[in-house]
């Protein structure tokens, strides 16, 4: 009995005398977590910003774009189709359905171009995500490892 008051009295820091560095260990983890969270909200807020500066003349384009051509498909399309039917002597139906086609075609190219130029400035956002996978990694490792002792080194 002796033996065993004096092994358990020597103990400090809790129950399982481990209690004050669990719960050091935690609160500097939670801390630098919480480091790691606002660090990464940073970084994505100035992505962000630097993805809407790419974006802004892209995403005009495509908007004054579609704001011309939905104005001008109309009468384009109609005069084209009485030039096709009375140079041609097609009906003027005919005509009106290969000048519609011809403009969706041009259409369609103008689309694709600004989709591309609008899908390369989201491109900046893989900073971020970069930095997000490694703080998840680092979580992990630190999880994973927490509480364990630190292996003896041989000499």
């Amino acid at each position: 009995m002796d033996d065993q008051a004096s092994v358990s009295g020597g103990r400090t820091g809790g129950e399982n005398g481990r209690s004050d560095t669990v719960v050091g260990g935690l609160a500097e983890f939670v801390n630098d977590v919480s480091g790691l969270a606002e660090l990464q909200w940073k970084l994505a807020s100035l992505d962000l910003g630097e993805a809407k500066q790419h974006a802004l003349v892209p995403l005009g384009l495509a908007v004054g774009g579609a704001a011309v051509l939905a104005g001008c498909i109309p009468v384009a399309v109609a005069g084209a189709a009485l030039l096709i039917a009375s140079a041609t002597g097609l009906s003027i139906a005919l005509s009106l359905l290969l000048t519609a086609a011809a403009v969706m075609v041009v259409a369609g190219f103008v689309a694709v171009y600004a989709a591309r130029r609008l899908g390369r400035s989201l491109e900046i956002f893989r900073r971020s995500q970069e930095e997000l996978q490694r703080n998840i990694s680092w979580i992990r490792t630190v999880l994973v490892h927490s509480g364990r002792a630190a292996p003896r080194r041989r000499w």
